[in-house]
């Protein structure tokens, strides 16, 4: 596996130069954790768990606490005697992770995803919806579709077999090098229109090919060559294949395996790229040429279908918080655990695991609760239950009655942030909505008639009360 992460993984080495790695995930360490445990069909159902620090190589590390290099998270891993096995503990998992977003208080949404670098039988993915997400949620509120754009699948809607086929022609095209260049120029639409990409796979080049106006899902193109990652060529890979410019790929004449989008193959009479620098070839069509493979590989759209149901999609974007994936016995085959089941064979067992990004889950529900003044915590997320905030340290009365609100309610095991500083009381207002615990106590003048405000930070409603009801209101 360390091949399937590449340089998303850290690497070092010791002073005998013996290579490290620093775990980005922990499954292989499980399964040798397991093998003190397991050794007959009777020591399962079996779940381990830890909170511990992950780490990987993030290209771009950014947003805080979303994408970073070193990060917390719960992860948990079941070990079962067979598939059914394997379901009811997955099952007990996925509940208990949908009630700690519940109870937390995130707009989420669960999808179906890949299951990548994982590998296994099943991915979810609890994606707390969020306008800096980078993952897309494809939803179809018709028949309760749920999935990541990177596996969604894509159902060509075209109809072209009652259309003519033309032979293809030559036509200049200079300085033509984008797609939307070359509409300018021939005056057409970009839905006549196929690109031809450059992918390397496994040190191999293949030319993909996608309607002018879509994406390639490298996910998708990925898992159908059965590839750990896919990425695009250089410009010099590029040119030598097709012995032209960037811009001019086609898929006549290459000698590079050619794969097909499901879309592209229903298109007739198309415009494509002649593999000659400046020239495209008007009226392409599928026989011109010889597909290696046809398949789903670009990215669902917005005027696309539901694959289900026909109806009309949505997208969101989505910040990753949690993930459950159905391993099978992928990793247990690897590391040779065994178990002696009820017929005396040795079988190895199926695993699950599990995985909530504990940091992230801060930074996603701080974007869905915040104004321009600042955070706006809940209840259960809060560093806080309460807010005190005294007006004046200097004044007697209200130095007495701050210090003993404070010592009463630590007394009572409610957590409080006592802002005592020497400083205006606009700055200590500022600071505690920028903070966002829920509650705020002010002692201010009414401090003599024993009297505070208690504020709301999520509603924003106050009220003046007595210290001796202000207990039971918190």
């Amino acid at each position: 596996r360390r091949d399937v992460f590449g340089n998303s993984m850290f690497g070092l080495k010791d002073r005998f130069d013996r290579n490290y790695v620093l775990g980005p995930t922990h499954e292989e360490m499980f399964v040798e954790a397991a093998r003190d445990y397991i050794k007959s069909y009777k020591d399962m159902p079996l779940s381990l768990y830890q909170m511990a620090t992950k780490y990987r190589d993030e290209t771009r590390s950014r947003y805080g606490l979303i994408r970073t290099r070193e990060f917390i998270m719960k992860d948990a891993y079941t070990f079962d005697k067979d598939l059914d096995g394997l379901g009811k503990s997955y099952n007990l998992m996925f509940n208990a992770y949908k009630k700690i977003f519940d109870r937390i208080g995130l707009d989420y949404r669960i999808v179906k995803a890949s299951t990548g670098a994982m590998g296994g039988l099943l991915s979810e993915e609890f994606q707390a919806v969020c306008d800096i997400g980078e993952d897309v949620l494809v939803l179809c509120d018709n028949c309760g579709l749920s999935t990541n754009i990177e596996i969604c699948e894509c159902k060509s809607s075209n109809n072209s077999n009652s259309i003519e086929k033309k032979s293809y022609e030559l036509i200049e095209t200079p300085s033509s090098k984008s797609i939307e260049d070359v509409c300018d120029y021939l005056k057409c639409d970009i839905k006549n229109t196929v690109k031809t990409l450059i992918y390397k796979a496994d040190g191999k080049l293949y030319a993909v090919l996608v309607r002018g106006d879509r994406v390639v899902n490298e996910t998708k193109l990925s898992i159908l060559l059965n590839v750990a990652d896919v990425e695009l060529s250089s410009l010099e890979e590029d040119m030598a294949v097709t012995h032209a410019e960037v811009g001019f790929a086609g898929p006549i004449g290459l000698e590079i395996p050619v794969i097909v989008d499901l879309e592209v193959n229903d298109m007739v009479n198309y415009i494509a790229g002649a593999n000659k620098t400046g020239y495209h070839y008007l009226n392409v069509n599928n026989s011109d040429f010889e597909a290696y493979l046809v398949a789903d590989i670009r990215n669902v759209c917005e005027d696309d279908k539901c694959p289900v149901c026909g109806s009309k999609l949505s997208f969101k974007k989505g910040i990753e918080v949690g993930n459950t994936f159905k391993l099978g016995d992928k990793y247990c085959k690897s590391l040779n655990l065994q178990f002696t089941d009820i017929d005396n064979t040795l079988k190895y067992p199926v695993m699950g695991c599990y995985g909530i990004g504990v940091a992230r889950i801060l930074s996603a529900f701080i974007e869905q609760n915040h104004d321009d003044k600042g955070i706006i915590f809940n209840d259960v997320l809060t560093p806080y239950d309460v807010e005190l905030i005294i007006i004046n340290s200097n004044d007697e009365q209200q130095k007495l009655l701050a210090d003993k609100i404070y010592s009463d309610l630590k007394a009572k095991n409610i957590d409080v942030l006592y802002d005592d500083r020497d400083l205006r009381p606009g700055v200590k207002f500022g600071d505690a909505d920028l903070i966002g615990i829920p509650k705020r106590i002010v002692v201010g003048r009414d401090a003599v008639n024993g009297q505070v405000e208690l504020k709301s930070r999520i509603t924003g409603d106050s009220k003046v009360i007595s210290v001796s009801d202000l207990y039971n209101e918190i």
